[in-house]
């Protein structure tokens, strides 16, 4: 089975300039390239050799720009997995790469990753709040232990909640200001999502507006 990163840009609204990429795993099968059924059905040492040849392939454009990584809950749970996100790091050098939570932590392991991770320049992200395991009740412990959250409406869209979406950025920018917390907002897809953005004051956005995900 053949595996690859595809890479998406995050966007700095700002200026209008590439603030970073997320690289998503894909795997090759029947002439196209699908979602894994598993993200742990390769390894995570495949996985960070996989993410220095996406860098490389970047080249100069991944240079002092952050590359947003995935981490499930069975991969937070391995006890190797912090020491091979270190060592990734070393070698992607000047990359700033971000460790985005999928799933809700445990204290302790948010505890844990948040004071390795800052020892070793990298930010620690709560990916997807408001939907599946990372509600407010579920992570608001692990709040004053990460840098950035985000919030994607694709989520809200394919279950038929798009109707929610402005109430829950405004609970969701309230809590980014609270705790001092960068915020990405994902599934931008128009004009009327920047507007959105716009009006709550988020800066970062991701989503196909700016582009699909794309091999490097």
């Amino acid at each position: 089975m053949t595996y690859k990163f595809f890479v998406q840009p995050q966007v700095n609204e700002t200026d209008h300039s590439i603030y970073g990429y997320e690289v998503l795993l894909r795997k090759h099968q029947k002439d196209t390239w699908t979602l894994p059924t598993n993200f742990s059905e390769i390894s995570l040492n495949e996985q960070s050799k996989l993410l220095e040849q996406t860098a490389a392939a970047l080249k100069t454009s991944v240079t002092n720009k952050v590359i947003a990584f995935n981490l499930n809950h069975d991969q937070i749970e391995n006890p190797l997995t912090l020491g091979t996100i270190v060592a990734l790091k070393k070698r992607l050098n000047p990359s700033a790469l971000t460790i985005e939570l999928t799933d809700a932590p445990t204290l302790e392991e948010v505890q844990r990753y948040s004071i390795l991770l800052h020892q070793n320049d990298m930010q620690l992200v709560l990916d997807d709040v408001g939907t599946g395991t990372n509600t407010y009740e579920n992570i608001k412990d692990a709040l004053p232990y990460v840098d950035q959250i985000k919030f994607a409406m694709q989520n809200l869209r394919m279950s038929g909640e798009a109707n929610k979406i402005p109430e829950l950025l405004a609970f969701w920018t309230k809590i980014a200001r609270e705790y001092r917390l960068d915020m990405v907002l994902e599934g931008v897809e128009d004009q009327h999502d920047q507007d959105l953005a716009a009006k709550f004051g988020i800066k970062i956005h991701q989503g196909y507006l700016y582009g699909k995900p794309m091999p490097a």
